[in-house]
């Protein structure tokens, strides 16, 4: 397939990215590379790609541009805002796409709080083009990333996909939601298949900088402490990355299909008449907060400090996610063990940073081992 893949600088994008190539896709990343965090990371991702390669050292990535990976012909990149609705147009009709993965999107539930607009520009306005630009370019078959802080002030463990999501507590979720609810009405009126994906607490190599791995990392390698919400009681369904982009392939590779026995009176929230469904993709196995931080602590071998604080503005106590329908439908369960995941992490941050680490600069780092 062709498959167009919004967010291809991101931490899922550029991983799905990489996954789809390896299998024979062709595709076209897309990307605004923002500065919400540190742009370098952002920039290494497309590197793999061969992305930055094609570029003379040091040139700023040209804005609305098509480039040609240097390592894969099938792999183009394209830096464009979602909401440049024009040059969305365009890039729809000349590239005629097969498929579309949209994972871009202004994310962080915190930043949310202070920075409002960025939300509505991108993942208001800019999934209105997505779904204008696949009605008018016949494009069928659209998955999204959606979020497991769309459950809010749900408190019914583990979080369903039945669950009644009308209660999001921070901008973020409600754009999220609202995603969900632009795409039913698409799928609704123009057949457009739809499916939509909640993603609890992704990490792993090339993580973002603003989620609590790196962070809890990068304080512990430079001997600060850490800040600790809830005073350390918050349960996490972390999902480890290759688990998510595996998710998101078999949706792409089976669309959302009409459920012809829902009805108006008493369908399931998660389906419909027509072509839409909704997923959670999560590890199905929730994780307490201080047991994340122990096995940070195992694979680098010393103690962190630790700042206990008050649970944050727009932060939930607890995420787990119910995976039942992902299994049934697509035969597919995330399942690496924490550990696992994080000294995977660990192995690609001090490589990246290109940190040199020994037992005797681990304990000046971060306290005793």
């Amino acid at each position: 397939m062709k498959i167009l893949v919004t967010g291809t600088a991101g931490f899922i994008g550029s991983h799905l990215a990489i996954k789809l190539l390896e299998r024979g896709d062709e595709v076209v990343g897309l990307d605004n590379i923002n500065d919400y965090y540190d742009q370098n990371v952002k920039y290494g991702r497309l590197q793999r790609g061969g992305i930055i390669d094609t570029l003379e050292k040091g040139k700023e990535i040209p804005y609305g541009k098509l480039l040609t990976s240097s390592t894969n012909a099938n792999y183009k990149f394209i830096k464009l805002n979602l909401e440049d609705k024009e040059a969305m147009m365009k890039l729809f009709e000349a590239e005629k796409f097969d498929a579309v993965c949209n994972l871009a999107a202004q994310a962080g539930v915190r930043y949310s709080l202070t920075n409002p607009d960025a939300y509505m520009d991108s993942n208001i306005i800019g999934f209105m083009n997505i779904l204008e630009s696949c009605r008018q370019n016949n494009v069928k078959n659209l998955c999204y990333a959606s979020s497991s802080s769309v459950y809010g002030l749900n408190e019914e463990l583990p979080f369903s996909t039945k669950h009644n999501v009308d209660h999001p507590i921070s901008l973020y979720a409600a754009s999220k939601k609202s995603n969900e609810l632009m795409a039913h009405t698409y799928s609704h009126l123009f057949g457009i298949s739809t499916t939509g994906l909640r993603f609890f607490t992704v990490y792993g190599p090339w993580g973002r900088p603003d989620m609590a791995l790196f962070l809890f990392v990068k304080a512990a390698l430079e001997g600060k402490a850490i800040d600790v919400f809830n005073n350390g009681d918050m349960l996490r369904d972390f999902t480890y990355i290759d688990d998510i982009v595996e998710g998101v392939i078999r949706v792409i590779d089976n669309p959302a299909q009409k459920d012809k026995a829902w009805n108006g009176v008493d369908g399931e929230v998660s389906t419909s008449s027509a072509p839409y469904k909704i997923y959670n993709i999560g590890n199905n196995n929730p994780v307490k907060l201080m047991d994340f931080i122990t096995a940070i602590e195992n694979k680098l071998g010393c103690k962190i400090e630790k700042n206990f604080m008050p649970i944050q503005a727009g932060d939930v106590p607890a995420t787990y996610a119910d995976v039942t329908d992902l299994v049934e439908d697509l035969g597919y369960k995330p399942q690496t063990p924490i550990q696992e995941g994080i000294d995977k992490f660990v192995d690609w941050y001090l490589d990246f940073f290109q940190v040199k680490l020994t037992i005797r600069t681990l304990r000046d780092r971060c306290g005793d081992s």
